[in-house]
């Protein structure tokens, strides 16, 4: 899922770097990095929803969502 978005990031990457990038991929490359962010966010926010803490007593506990004063973009 990631490894063709992330081909297509770093070719861009490397046309940035060289200075041959056009207007129209330099906004496909601001696309791609956004949903990639997304994407990993997403990832992390799964894990994190099944995280549980294991206590010395044997017991578990699921890791429970603080309210936040930022929003990530």
């Amino acid at each position: 899922m990631l490894d063709p978005l992330v081909k297509r990031i770093n070719e861009l990457y490397k046309k940035q770097k060289a200075g041959t990038l056009t207007a129209a991929e330099r906004e496909e490359q601001a696309s791609l990095r956004r949903k990639y962010i997304d994407q990993v966010k997403g990832n992390l926010a799964a894990t994190l929803d099944n995280t549980v803490i294991v206590r010395e007593d044997g017991s578990r506990e699921r890791l429970q969502k603080q309210p936040s004063d930022k929003k990530l973009h």
